[in-house]
């Protein structure tokens, strides 16, 4: 399923609520979108929708964040994906929750799949105001 949205930083939040209950409880969700597309911007906005209040930084260089029990989050910018299994970061996809990927290629995405993971897409794009949120979900 296919489901596309707008938002400005404005009305992020209740685009983020929106997005979320197109979420599995328990799912891999790949943001893809350019370098400053919006990508952090969008897991801390589905951090306060989760409830979350504190501070949310891109994991660039620690690679992983847990912010609170259900909620992940992964920069695999600078980490190729056999880095990422070496480092024992796929058994911590099966703990429960949103695990969040900015930077998670096709190649991983397949491999998860492969293995029984429900994955989520969701694509950023700028728009005029805004960014355009494109969320493919395997339902």
């Amino acid at each position: 399923m296919t489901t596309e949205m707008e938002a400005s930083l404005e009305n992020l939040d209740e685009i983020a609520e929106k997005i979320a209950e197109l979420l599995p409880d328990d799912a891999v969700v790949f943001l893809r979108g350019d370098l400053a597309a919006g990508k952090t911007t969008l897991v801390k906005a589905l951090a306060r929708v989760r409830g979350w209040k504190g501070t949310v930084t891109s994991p660039t260089f620690s690679i992983q964040q847990v912010y609170d029990e259900g909620l992940y989050h992964y920069d695999l910018y600078q980490c190729p994906n056999e880095k990422f299994l070496a480092m024992g970061l796929l058994e911590a996809l099966e703990e429960p929750g949103w695990h969040l990927i900015e930077w998670g290629d096709e190649t991983l995405e397949k491999y998860l799949k492969s293995h029984g993971f429900s994955t989520v897409v969701i694509e950023i794009s700028p728009v005029s105001g805004g960014r355009r949120y494109r969320i493919v979900t395997d339902a």
